[in-house]
């Protein structure tokens, strides 16, 4: 099992099969807070949706083509973040996350997305970390923001949303950047590996 320990609050863990219920709590807890920028959140009607995306989850993990985990904030299941691809030919990840409605306002996110930079920079030696988010989802935008991305374009009309399509902003950051700056976002980083 997939358990990395962020700092005395966060953790990010592999979802099981034994998470759906929790999982599907949450979804169904933060749909309205969700849906505007999540078209998934409509088609996730019981547990068994939840199951099946854990499923998904173990199955890109195992192949090597993704990482999807929990967030843990305080031991409780907040939501989930990941790569939701890993292009190993040129070490690059992709980051997708969300947030539960009750979980807002905490730093958890940014935290969270800093924790998973690091796995990805140092274990993985990934050299490239890209955030995309829809243009008017300012929430989401911050977090590459406030982390040191840098904002490399627009992609039009890149993701079909209910009844329109939402032009993308596309963020970057590159291996070398992180290394450089990572202790103004994790200062108090517990995490073991090294970091050189």
């Amino acid at each position: 099992m997939f358990l990395f320990q962020i700092d005395d609050e966060l953790a990010l863990k592999h979802l099981e099969l034994q998470d759906a219920d929790k999982l599907f709590q949450l979804t169904d807890q933060s749909r309205d807070h969700l849906r505007p920028w999540l078209s998934w959140v409509d088609h996730t009607k019981t547990v068994e949706d939840s199951k099946a995306f854990i499923q998904s989850g173990l199955k890109a993990f195992a192949n090597r083509s993704g990482l999807t985990t929990g967030i843990l904030y305080n031991g409780e299941l907040a939501g989930v973040i990941g790569f939701n691809s890993l292009d190993w030919k040129n070490s690059i990840g992709h980051i997708g996350y969300w947030l539960g409605a009750a979980y807002q306002g905490n730093g958890i996110m940014t935290r969270a997305v800093s924790g998973l930079i690091d796995y990805g920079i140092y274990p993985l030696a990934l050299n490239r970390i890209e955030i995309r988010a829809a243009v008017d989802n300012w929430k989401s935008r911050a977090i590459p923001e406030r982390l040191g991305f840098v904002q490399e374009g627009q992609i039009r009309q890149a993701e079909l949303l209910y009844d329109y399509h939402a032009d993308h902003a596309i963020y970057g950051l590159l291996a070398a950047e992180w290394k450089q700056h990572r202790h103004n976002y994790l200062p108090n980083s517990q995490l073991a590996f090294n970091k050189t």
